[in-house]
């Protein structure tokens, strides 16, 4: 069966045309899917062309499975995608509105020493109707609707590279940005990519302009080598120059992602490095005290060295915060849930 998630207005007007049916069926549909609604929901359909619907298409590709909320107000999801994968993000509050943090794909091939997602490997990556289908789910659960969007800003920081599933992740983009969907603006949306650095170009040459975050977490090639196997691909030099032409085409300042890991990126060196690979361009570096993987083992720093680490950037010019944690009682570093889940469901 296929996911009708994933089709956009237009195709969904060809598809609805097959079946016998005038192209305005296509945009009620789209509405309900982008309200949350199964087949059986969308009352203003004839409930013949319904049922037609439901043999040949999913209407939902994934659901809440379970939900773990945190005493920071964020909550930890869980969703289980139409063919039993399971896929995780995070709803974070924030005074300035409300941010949901998506997956881009079951598992991931990247392989940063630091981060759960990668374990186990890239199962597949999700289509665009499935990334979605995220922001969908957890709309309707905060009592939101297509025409009343309870979400404010979407990050695509969750399990996958964004960038490595790039086809299905831009069609996601022009879903969720249409008008008679969820119609987000680009500019609330944040995409971060460990630098694949031909596809951060394609993002500035397609007109994306979400905002990029770069995934860094060193400062030399030889130390981020160490840490992201990505690097023994791209060199800093590249990934710098990619992101330099993205904000040259867009406009967008650059944002820095920098995990704090103890004994390998917090020397003053690193903070002159950071104030190098920076310098002549509107960027800003958001430090991040790594969560502990206990398949992992690398820690991460006090909340003390962390912001000792940003004033010192801030003394060499360099814009640098600490960036907030959210759930970390719930398990809140990429990956951590669906291990878990996934353990318990093998008996570990």
């Amino acid at each position: 069966m296929e996911l009708i998630a994933d089709y956009d207005l237009e195709e969904l007007k060809t598809k609805v045309a097959a079946l016998g049916q005038p192209s305005f069926r296509a945009g009620q549909i789209f509405k309900w899917i982008y309200s949350g609604a199964d087949f059986s929901e969308m009352t203003n359909l004839p409930n013949a062309f319904r049922n037609e619907l439901s043999k040949k298409y999913i209407a939902q590709p994934l659901h809440i499975k379970e939900k773990f909320n945190s005493s920071d107000g964020s909550v930890k999801f869980l969703y289980e995608c139409f063919d039993g994968n399971v896929i995780e993000g995070i709803y974070m509050p924030h005074a300035y509105g409300n941010t949901l943090c998506v997956s881009t794909q079951v598992g991931c091939r990247m392989g940063c020493s630091f981060c759960a997602s990668g374990i186990g490997g890239l199962v597949r990556n999700l289509s665009a109707g499935e990334i979605a289908a995220q922001v969908i789910a957890v709309n309707k659960y905060l009592g939101g609707s297509v025409t009343e969007r309870k979400l404010s800003n979407i990050v695509l920081m969750g399990s996958g590279e964004p960038l490595d599933n790039y086809d299905n992740v831009t069609k996601f983009l022009r879903l969720i940005t249409d008008k008679n969907a969820l119609d987000f603006g680009m500019r609330s949306i944040s995409l971060s990519t460990c630098g694949i650095a031909e596809n951060i170009r394609r993002l500035a040459d397609e007109g994306y302009g979400v905002t990029l975050s770069l995934s860094l977490h060193a400062t030399t090639d030889e130390s981020r080598r160490e840490l992201m196997p990505i690097a023994n691909k791209y060199t800093l030099n590249e990934v710098i120059n990619a992101v330099k032409y993205y904000f040259e085409k867009t406009g967008r300042r650059i944002i820095f992602e920098y995990s704090l890991v103890k004994g390998k990126n917090m020397s003053y060196f690193d903070c002159k490095r950071l104030a190098e690979l920076t310098r002549g361009y509107p960027s800003h570096v958001n430090l991040i005290k790594l969560n502990y993987v206990k398949e992992k083992g690398m820690q991460g720093c006090s909340d003390e060295e962390a912001e000792r680490f940003a004033k010192k950037l801030n003394e060499l010019n360099v814009s640098a915060t600490v960036r907030r944690s959210f759930g970390n009682d719930v398990g809140g570093a990429c990956g951590q849930l669906r291990r878990s889940y996934i353990d318990k469901r093998q008996g570990n």
